[in-house]
C-alpha cells in the first residue's frame, strides 16, 4: 500500500513534470522571404588628355629637336585618335607650323608622330592623327618636334601654342 500511496503522489509531480516541459516555450519558427534586385551602370566613354610643354633651347641656325609628351586616359576598349592643331601664328597649317617672335617674326617648325621625324602630325581623323585605344590607365605619346636650319629671324624668345584633341 505504501508503494501504491508513493506512486499516487509521484504519479501528478510526474505529469506536472512532463506537461511542464511539453507547454514551455519554444524557440520561435520564423518564416522568411527573399527576392533579387538589380543593380546596373552604364559606362560612358570618356577620355582625358594633357601634354608636356615642347623646349627647343636656343636656336642657333642648325636643326633643333626636342619632345613633347601627350598623355591620353580612356576608358578601357574605348577607340581614340589624337591630333595636334595649326598652332596660333597667322597663316599657320598642321604642316607649316610657325612660332611668333619679336615684331611678329616667324620660327618655323614641324611635329611628327615618329622618331625619324618623317611623318607629320595634324588633326585629320585617320589621315594624319595617332590612333590609340583605352585601357583605363594613362598612356603616354611622344612628339616628337623639328627646328629645319638656316632660319635667320630676328632674335628673341618665340612661341606658339598647340591643342591636343582627342577624338574617341
Amino acid at each position: 500500500m505504501k508503494l501504491a500511496n508513493s506512486l499516487k503522489s509521484a504519479l501528478p509531480a510526474v505529469i506536472l513534470s512532463f506537461l511542464t516541459l511539453g507547454l514551455a516555450p519554444l524557440p520561435a519558427i520564423a518564416a522568411t522571404a527573399t527576392t533579387t534586385f538589380a543593380v546596373t551602370a552604364t559606362v560612358q566613354a570618356t577620355c582625358l588628355v594633357s601634354a608636356t610643354a615642347m623646349a627647343f633651347g636656343t636656336y642657333t641656325g642648325v636643326v633643333a629637336t626636342s619632345t613633347s609628351a601627350v598623355s591620353v586616359t580612356c576608358t578601357n576598349t574605348t577607340p581614340y585618335n589624337v591630333g595636334l592643331s595649326a598652332g596660333s601664328a597667322t597663316g599657320a597649317t598642321v604642316t607649316t607650323r610657325k612660332m611668333t617672335g619679336p615684331a611678329s617674326a616667324l620660327l618655323s617648325y614641324a611635329l611628327f608622330s615618329d622618331s625619324a621625324r618623317t611623318v607629320n602630325w595634324g588633326q585629320t581623323v585617320s589621315t594624319d592623327t595617332v590612333a590609340g585605344t583605352g585601357n583605363g590607365a594613362a598612356q603616354s605619346i611622344t612628339v616628337y618636334g623639328q627646328v629645319p636650319a638656316a632660319q635667320y629671324v630676328a632674335p628673341g624668345a618665340y612661341a606658339d601654342t598647340i591643342t591636343a584633341t582627342v577624338t574617341y
